[in-house]
């Protein structure tokens, strides 16, 4: 049975609290469909791939973490967003986002359900609006850390360490592109800092501050809580759910 698209709006808005973000770019709705909504498909990014997944799927709405409007971007719709804008229009389906609300959600979101796959635990936050996760951890050394985070995330991770090896006693991760809070990490105590990209800058910063820094890819370390989000949403409110992963090697 479908349920209003206002109704689901206002249950992850409840659920996220987009308010509470200063973000990079317009959270909740973007794009409006059909009023009612059955069938949600989950993915990461709303690429013309995964929109394309959806309508085969039969969707009524489509939820991710990164959508299509940004801070500072053109604003036009032409080109590969008139494209994207297009197909979702003219299947009359919702596309729903959440940026860094999904990030933060302590139990269903991006860096949560990092720590879960890894067995970690969260107890102090760091960085820019306190988004950065850091726990206790036991490994023998940046290269266990990396081998495990490999395994579990299924890609090639990137492993920029420090000369002197150590052991791992204390792990930070943020999911994405948050290469930027690596000197927050090291302020919080931590021996190894897992994300999702890595600069040049980082490479040396491993090095002389005795810190291992790990880019496990951006798409990789956020491809867990938008369908987490999805699920407890649809169960919830009675609706279906289906996650779509579109590879990404970013």
């Amino acid at each position: 049975m479908a349920i209003d698209r206002h109704e689901l709006l206002a249950h992850l808005d409840a659920l996220l609290q987009p308010e509470r973000f200063r973000d990079y770019g317009p959270n909740g709705l973007q794009v409006e469909g059909k009023p009612g909504v059955q069938r949600i498909v989950s993915g990461v990014t709303a690429s013309r791939a995964l929109i394309d997944a959806a309508i085969e799927a039969g969707a009524d709405a489509v939820f991710v973490h990164h959508g299509l409007f940004w801070r500072g971007q053109d604003g036009r719709i032409v080109g590969w967003l008139k494209q994207r804008v297009q197909r979702l229009l003219a299947h009359d389906i919702n596309l729903f986002a959440y940026h860094l609300p999904l990030d933060a959600h302590p139990t269903l979101g991006n860096n949560a359900q990092l720590a879960r796959r890894f067995g970690w635990e969260v107890d102090a936050h760091f960085g820019e609006q306190d988004l950065g996760c850091v726990g206790a951890a036991d490994y023998a050394g940046a290269q266990a850390l990396a081998a495990d985070v490999q395994a579990v995330l299924g890609r090639a991770v990137t492993l920029a360490a420090p000369d002197a090896p150590r052991p791992i006693r204390r792990v930070a991760w943020c999911s994405g592109g948050a290469q930027s809070y690596f000197e927050s990490a090291i302020a919080a105590g931590a021996d190894a800092f897992v994300t999702g990209e890595i600069s040049e800058p980082q490479a040396h910063l491993a090095r002389e501050m005795g810190v291992a820094f790990i880019a496990a890819g951006h798409h990789a370390t956020e491809r867990y809580g938008a369908p987490a989000v999805a699920a407890h949403v649809a169960d919830a409110l009675g609706l279906e759910h289906q996650f779509i992963d579109i590879d990404n090697p970013a």
